[in-house]
């Protein structure tokens, strides 16, 4: 496999969630079944149709709701419009198309689809009369180019706690982030998705039982990206109540190499003139140039466009009027809507990218290649970093040594330094997921890598993947109901509460955070755990 750097720089955490191929249900317990509260409908009216879903193991569930027009034909590249709701009652009993995008694993057939702005709404299966939901909207993450909101089944989000939660699609690669000059809406397009889900559940959430005066956007990688970019964005304003960003701060900041050997130093977003020059390259690479190359583009079909995908990732435009401003720096001057937010990651996160890099070339990362690596991506300060993580502090693992400072220097800090640039102007509850045996959802394998907390192994803590519940250890089941009453509770009010659980906002402005483990919830010094003192030297803000 010949390895490029914008191409291939995300093999495993694509999040292709490689168990989500898995098929069949969980079980799980039912809701608090209380006799004073009925079952509730599962025929509901919206303002882009009538619905039918389904009672599901303590749930209702309707799925594939279209909540924009098909972005299709000369719609393709525009920004999308309010879907109009067709007569008759629709069902909404099985997930809807997924956003083109390329095949999850090898040997599969790749998502072709165009018209797949849907979204699923679970809430409660019992309501209280007079209840108002919390309502948590999901973006799903994977690097922009893949992905599904029908991949997150949130059913122990919505029955133990009462909120109600909805996942969206929106557009994705070259169909979601292509700039052209001249073309509204340049690298905007899956960002406007985005928000008209947001848009469309501020106006319906009252048919479901959910309180649109009280809504909370969560997302974990790009849906976190495009989480933090959304507070930054003056369309967004009034639409949300709080926010929940996971592994996806607006800080991040990725050094050369350390998203993938051989991948530039970059960040979550790009520049609308770097877009739009992207999209004039990939668009000439197709035959299409000059006055007419988007309506060109247009002509082309999906198969042919989704291997571009790859090219735009990361491609979340700003200087665009959605985006007025690099998310970081309006974040650093404090324009971006203050409300509470939970900030944080996983205290491994670059072990799921560098043991992508290992199943790709088992030679990308090697003590041969370790101090090249350090070289291009830190320079000067090369002999620094080699000191401070030099390979026998990991008994000569290169793959262990080269992620852990991938983790440090690209995640960690950045994270951190972003929380406490939040903390200083509204509540920020930082944390840090850390349970080492969490399950191996990006599929990395037997590459010499030790299991860890790595990047999208939180995932099973609050989702069902694939239909399944992944984890069996009582501890873990534990960590999932700690991190679920968290997260509901600060839906719902704000604070993060949940059973032998003590956050601090204060720990935001300390540098620390909130480790997340099984049976050791507690405060840690994360600027010390990841050695920021030095990475605040060698990739400042």
């Amino acid at each position: 496999m010949v390895l490029r750097s914008r191409r291939c720089r995300r093999p495993a955490v694509a999040i292709s969630l490689a168990l989500l191929v898995l098929s069949g249900c969980s079980g799980g317990e039912d809701g608090d079944g209380e006799s004073a509260a009925p079952q509730a409908p599962t025929v509901v009216k919206t303002s882009t149709g009538t619905f039918r879903g389904l009672h599901d193991d303590g749930v209702r569930t309707f799925q594939g709701i279209r909540y924009a027009q098909a972005p299709t034909g000369v719609r393709r590249w525009a920004l999308p419009r309010t879907a109009t709701a067709p007569k008759g009652v629709q069902q909404a009993t099985r997930p809807g198309p997924r956003c083109a995008q390329a095949a999850a694993t090898p040997g599969a057939s790749p998502a072709l689809s165009e018209d797949c702005l849907n979204l699923n709404v679970t809430v409660p299966g019992q309501v209280r009369k007079g209840e108002k939901l919390p309502v948590m909207v999901w973006w799903h993450g994977g690097g922009y180019t893949s992905g599904a909101g029908s991949d997150y089944g949130a059913r122990r989000l919505a029955d133990s706690h009462h909120v109600m939660v909805v996942t969206a699609n929106y557009r994705l690669g070259v169909f979601g982030y292509l700039g052209l000059p001249g073309l509204d809406g340049s690298g905007n397009f899956g960002f406007a998705d985005q928000l008209e889900s947001l848009h469309w559940t501020k106006t319906n959430a009252e048919h479901f039982g959910g309180d649109p005066g009280n809504i909370t956007v969560f997302g974990q990688s790009a849906g976190a990206m495009s989480t933090c970019a959304m507070l930054t964005s003056p369309a967004a304003r009034g639409l949300v109540d709080k926010a929940i960003v996971m592994s996806g701060s607006c800080a991040l900041s990725w050094p050369t190499g350390t998203l993938f050997p051989g991948a530039p130093a970059q960040t979550p977003y790009s520049t609308l003139a770097a877009d739009q020059a992207a999209g004039v390259a990939a668009a000439k690479k197709l035959g299409c140039h000059g006055e007419r190359t988007t309506a060109c583009m247009r002509r082309l079909s999906v198969k042919k466009l989704v291997p571009l995908n790859q090219e735009f990732a990361d491609h979340l435009a700003y200087n665009t009027p959605l985006l007025p401003k690099n998310p970081a720096k309006a974040l650093s001057e404090g324009d971006f809507t203050k409300v509470p937010l939970i900030s944080g990651g996983t205290r491994d996160e670059a072990r799921s990218f560098v043991g992508g890099a290992l199943k790709a070339d088992p030679d990308s990362v090697t003590a041969k290649t370790y101090p090249q690596l350090l070289r291009s991506a830190f320079g000067s300060h090369a002999q620094a970093v080699s000191q401070e993580y030099p390979l026998s502090k990991f008994d000569g693992n290169a793959g262990l040594a080269w992620s852990t400072v991938a983790t440090d220097s690209a995640w960690a800090c950045p994270t951190l330094r972003g929380n406490q640039e939040l903390a200083r102007r509204t509540k920020v509850f930082a944390y840090e997921f850390a349970d080492p045996d969490a399950p191996d959802v990006n599929g990395i394998g037997k590459t010499g890598l030790p299991q860890a907390a790595a990047h999208a192994t939180d995932m099973p803590y609050l989702f069902d993947l694939g239909g399944k519940n992944l984890l069996h250890a009582a501890p873990q089941k534990q960590l999932s109901a700690q991190i679920i009453a968290s997260w509901t509770s600060f839906a719902r009010s704000g604070e993060p509460t949940a059973p032998d659980t003590d956050w601090s906002a204060q720990l935001a402005s300390q540098g620390k955070a909130l480790s997340l483990a099984p049976g050791h919830v507690r405060p840690v010094d994360t600027g010390k755990e990841h050695h920021c003192a030095l990475w605040n030297k060698v990739t400042p803000s």
